[in-house]
């Protein structure tokens, strides 16, 4: 059985208060911005990679755990966050999460070591947690129901924002200031997004789960030393006691959470939403696809600094094909899924985005101008913005709306292993090939680890193919069941019994 955070009856709401309609200008800055930051923190550091190494004589290792330490953290602990948030209110645990990553972006960059900076990732990690599945939850429930969808698309169009522009922003600032102010930034848009969340944002909550504690430890714990002993498997030895017992060590844990979720009362992973066949292959190609896709990044953005002598702002402008092209496809995508079928764009976007890496893989010479790596990184860019929205679409496929949120925080979860997998193999097999971080070895080792990503990308979209065949958008019958009340700390709702989520909240972790 779960351990239990509280198994007290409801507390009775206080009393409600009039409160006048927030400005829907308001909510979405008070939502989107603190979003946008975390988005943004998630691909920042890449054009920042080569700077850190050269500042802090930083290893190979340490650069890809300045990288996942985030993505770690975050996928470690985002379900959990979505449960303590309903029991003890999503603003609660929105506001605590921008004050985590406020200050650990300030201790961020007053780091003078690779370990600080490392530390000061995790807590990011962790602030992201709670505010990215909380940010659409509470924006949902600020926003008149006529006005939703308005709301919702402009605060994903922000988070899409985030994602593309992280590397460009990372580089314009490295490139006018120093690598600190990547994460001094933050912290005005943090103090400022605390005070926004407060007067803009209600306090809603939901049903009062219990906290799967024994569920987020075999899962933490064991993520950290599988990676662990991927990214000491080079430079200590791959069957050295270290690394064997890291890796081992990690799958008995992992093994472990899954025994553990199969009898917990309130899992952390419910594994019963693998019966679905479309929510189980989606998961598997997605985890598939971040794996490929972005430890290829975590590669090739270095390669254009360290190989071409691009500054970090060049390097920046020079993937925009690939990191902006999904801005455009992504929306058409979701367009066109329902009539076409996820199926197709999910199998065509990673064939494409393989097919590009794998073209990359090639060009990977120091003697090579710019202009023949348009070509693929525009390609690269279309077969990822196909992937984006047909993935949601397909995880949440048959789902009854109750599961939605457990689902999507799931994907969300899977889909941020599979980035700290990638980085981990790529950078192994980089090092292992004989890489290096001079001009004259990079290519030799960057050449084989994006051909790993490239293979794994292929291999996800043959998985892909076992895609149910429909045309339908993943919409349910459940999802037809009428909207149902709110409960916030204004609501006269002390003895009325939790109500179900509902839909639109329920797509807060998309």
């Amino acid at each position: 059985m779960s351990t239990v955070l509280d198994a007290s009856p409801a507390t009775p709401a206080r009393p409600s208060s009039t409160r006048r309609p927030t400005a829907l200008w308001l909510v979405l800055v008070a939502t989107a911005v603190p979003t946008f930051m975390a988005t943004l923190d998630n691909l920042v550091m890449t054009n920042a990679l080569p700077v850190l190494h050269a500042e802090f004589g930083a290893s190979v290792e340490e650069l890809q755990w300045f990288m996942n330490a985030y993505t770690l953290a975050f996928a470690s602990t985002i379900l959990m966050a979505v449960a303590l948030g309903d029991r003890y209110g999503r603003r609660t645990l929105f506001v605590i999460g921008i004050v985590v990553f406020t200050l650990s972006s300030a201790f961020a960059a007053l780091s003078t070591d690779s370990g600080q900076l490392i530390a000061a990732r995790a807590l990011q990690g962790f602030g992201a947690a709670a505010i990215m599945p909380l940010s659409l939850t509470l924006l949902v429930g600020a926003v008149p129901l006529a006005r939703r969808a308005l709301a919702i698309g402009i605060w994903g169009g922000v988070t899409g924002l985030g994602v593309a522009t992280g590397p460009l922003i990372g580089g314009a600032v490295l490139e006018g200031w120093a690598w600190q102010a990547i994460f001094w930034i933050n912290v005005p848009v943090g103090v400022i997004s605390v005070a926004l969340a407060l007067i803009a944002l209600p306090n809603s909550f939901g049903a009062r789960l219990r906290a799967d504690i024994v569920g987020l430890v075999l899962s933490g714990v064991g993520l950290l030393a599988l990676v662990y002993g991927i990214v000491r498997g080079n430079d200590a030895g791959w069957d050295s006691l270290e690394v064997m017992g890291s890796l081992v060590a990690g799958g008995i844990l992992l093994a472990a959470f899954i025994a553990w979720e199969a009898r917990a009362g309130a899992p952390l992973l419910p594994l019963r939403l693998f019966r679905n066949r479309s929510f189980t292959v989606a998961n598997l190609a997605g985890f598939g696809f971040s794996f490929g896709a972005f430890g290829s990044i975590f590669i090739l953005i270095q390669f254009l600094q360290v190989v071409q002598g691009a500054t970090p702002l060049e390097a920046a402008l020079q993937t925009s094909p690939w990191t902006l092209a999904p801005m455009v496809v992504a929306p058409l995508a979701g367009l066109v899924a329902p009539r076409v079928g996820t199926r197709a764009l999910i199998v065509t976007g990673l064939a494409v985005l393989g097919g590009a890496l794998f073209w990359l893989s090639g060009l990977l010479d120091a003697d090579l101008s710019y202009a023949n790596y348009v070509a693929p990184f525009l390609l690269a860019g279309i077969g990822m913005g196909l992937v984006f929205a047909p993935s949601a679409t397909a995880v949440l496929a048959g789902m009854a709306s109750n599961d939605h949120a457990k689902a999507s925080g799931t994907n969300s979860m899977l889909r941020e292993v599979g980035v700290a997998l990638g980085i981990a193999v790529s950078t192994a097999v980089f090092m292992g090939a004989g890489g290096a971080l001079t001009p004259v070895d990079y290519s030799i080792g960057a050449q084989p680890a994006v051909i790993v990503g490239a293979a794994v990308l292929i291999a996800s979209a043959l998985v892909a193919l076992l895609l149910p065949v429909g045309r339908g958008s993943g919409h349910s019958e459940q999802e037809d069941q009428p909207e149902q009340p709110e409960r916030t700390e204004h609501a006269e709702a002390a003895d009325r019994p939790e109500r179900a989520t509902t839909e639109a909240e329920l797509a807060a972790v998309r």
